[in-house]
């Protein structure tokens, strides 16, 4: 279906944020009446601007308080909207949003409301336009779509159809199934925004936390889906008013819309996609360093073995169990620090899981490898890191490992898996990180959770493919500066017995991090413990949260190296949560 974009959705100058939704392959956009009035361009230059750009120019808004006023306001606004309609023709558009009244002046009368609109439509057709009639959800009289429709069902002018909007549709908890007894032909526009469930005012929540579709806690594709059995086949439209997206990069923000259209398609049946190989688990977690001597000290006192080295590349394998780090001199800038640099996730097709990335505008990266290197099919994330698809040691696929002469091998000792990774991201990546892991690597997001820094708000978002499958946690660290930690990546592995583990870390020389007493004077006081059980926790520094079955989760963490540390993590009786009552200790403790 034909692709559309308010320029609202965009920062920048209406000439930047049209360059943007081209960029990105949209088909058209929405052009927002404050854009309009700040470009210096006139309607004719921005219409020739948009046709250059391959754009098509779906929707001129918006019209406020038109309807439902005594005689001599309507006359006034009647005036005004003979400027917008002949507006509207020389950009080239055709059809003209109007946002249902919340002006004190307008009144509780259906039939007003019918026959003014209608009049309005007769002066819109006199200048070849449509206008559709919106519900705002904080309308004054009108707010639902269902009413906004019986208005314009009642009025019954051939250039007065509706406009529909998920986020006023589904913020008021409305049914969409009975969009489906509106005939197609008078729908005339689809608005599509996606929001976080918030207990809040209804508008301020729209004009600061909407987002794009499958970023937010809406069913906009089972909207859709109702939508396109009423018959609609008009354009799909994102409108997204966004504090975060007004400050982002313009460019970026359009190829995330794109993408969440594309999803929303697939999610609602009507675009067929090359379907998401799920990752089975991760192959390996790779470190970037120019000093690698740190991070080997660490590994090798965490019972880790450097076990192979790469026949043409400065990477090391270091392994233990079924846990692998790659410790890369070569990748790393020279002014940084260590930092989680990539990752390598299992998949049965690699493939296969690149073709999907692919169609989710996924950006690949370039093969900078030998003739004799295995051919790996890498993709960025959104915050950068590389994502390699794996099949390590699977008959017939190449496998990562054979581009490794092997010196030693792993013992078998405390660490058996990769239990997670931690990502801390951008703050302007996060949401658009959230909608990428899900769509183009198929896993399923988690509820958000906010945590209390010492110098804000840490807020985090995990993902996972399966109950025994790779999880992944996005987190978004409430200040820029690269202190204390908080803002560093870290890998977090899988132990049977953390005690006897950090027992052994800790005699090998690594250093973890220090929980101070009061944590664990709270914890006696939250938890019941067998005899015994909680002083060897306070004595190492472990971590403990219990779930509402009784499940259980230790861990610990150690120092950050650079802009990495590790966690380990020992879970019982089904626990799959990540300790977030912890974190604002560890967190606290990090600072330190």
């Amino acid at each position: 279906m034909r692709k559309s974009i308010a320029t609202v959705c965009l920062s920048g100058t209406l000439t930047e944020k049209l360059t943007a939704a081209a960029r990105a392959g949209f088909d058209g956009v929405e052009i927002f009446e404050n854009d309009l009035l700040a470009s210096p361009l006139t309607p004719e230059e921005i219409a020739a601007r948009t046709a250059d750009l391959g754009l098509g120019i779906d929707l001129y808004q918006p019209m406020r308080d038109i309807e439902a006023v005594p005689e001599e306001v309507f006359a006034r606004n009647l005036r005004r909207a003979r400027h917008k309609f002949e507006l509207t023709r020389r950009l080239g558009a055709d059809t003209v949003l109007v946002c249902s009244s919340v002006s004190p002046q307008s009144v509780d009368d259906d039939a007003l409301a019918a026959e003014q609109l209608s009049r309005l439509a007769d002066l819109a057709q006199e200048f070849g336009v449509r206008v559709a009639y919106e519900a705002l959800a904080w309308g004054r009289h009108v707010s639902t779509y269902d009413h906004a429709w019986r208005i314009v069902e009642t009025a019954g002018h051939p250039a007065l159809g509706t406009c529909l909007d998920s986020f006023h549709i589904l913020s008021r908890g409305s049914d969409p199934k009975g969009i489906e007894s509106i005939p197609g032909e008078k729908i005339f526009f689809l608005q599509l925004a996606d929001a976080p469930r918030m207990a809040m005012d209804v508008l301020q929540w729209s004009r600061h936390y909407r987002c794009f579709p499958g970023q937010g806690g809406f069913d906009v594709a089972g909207l859709l889906r109702h939508v396109l059995n009423a018959g609609y086949e008009g354009p799909l439209s994102l409108e997204v008013f966004n504090d975060v997206f007004r400050q982002a990069d313009a460019g970026r923000t359009a190829l995330d819309g794109l993408r969440s259209l594309l999803a929303l398609e697939e999610d609602a049946g009507i675009l067929p996609l090359p379907a998401p190989v799920i990752p089975s688990g991760v192959a390996f977690a790779e470190l970037a360093t120019s000093d690698p001597e740190p991070v080997g000290e660490l590994l090798t006192a965490l019972g880790f073995t450097r076990t192979a080295r790469h026949h043409g590349k400065p990477v090391d394998l270091w392994a233990q169990g079924e846990a692998r780090v790659l410790v890369n001199t070569g990748a790393a800038d020279r002014r940084t620090d260590t930092t989680l640099a990539a990752v390598g996730l299992e998949t049965a097709d690699p493939a296969a899981s690149a073709r999907r990335a692919e169609a989710l505008l996924a950006p690949a990266l370039p093969k900078r490898r030998t003739a004799h290197d295995v051919p790996l099919e890498s993709i960025a994330a959104p915050d950068g890191t590389e994502v390699l698809f794996c099949a390590t040691g699977r008959p017939g696929l190449p496998s990562w490992t054979d581009d490794f002469a092997y010196t030693a091998d792993s013992t078998p000792a405390d660490v058996t898996a990769i239990d997670h990774l931690a990502l801390t991201q951008p703050w302007h990546h996060f949401d658009e990180s959230v909608l990428f892991h899900r769509t183009v690597l198929g896993l399923s997001p988690h509820d958000t959770v906010e945590l209390a820094d010492p110098y804000g708000l840490f807020r985090s978002r995990a993902l996972s493919a399966s109950s025994d499958g790779p999880r992944l946690v996005l987190n978004l660290a409430p200040s820029p500066a690269e202190d204390g930690g908080t803002r560093a990546r870290h890998v977090a592995f899988a132990v049977d017995d953390l005690v006897a583990a950090v027992r052994r870390f800790r005699a090998a020389g690594a250093r973890l991090l220090r929980i101070p007493a009061n944590y664990y004077d709270d914890l006696r006081a939250r938890f019941d413990f067998a005899e015994g059980e909680l002083e060897p926790l306070r004595e190492l520094g472990i971590l403990y949260d219990r779930d509402e079955r009784g499940g259980e989760f230790r861990h610990c963490y150690t120092e950050t190296v650079g802009h990495v540390f590790f966690e380990f993590v020992q879970r019982s009786g089904g626990y799959s949560g990540f300790g977030a009552a912890n974190a604002p200790v560890r967190l606290a403790a990090q600072r330190r």
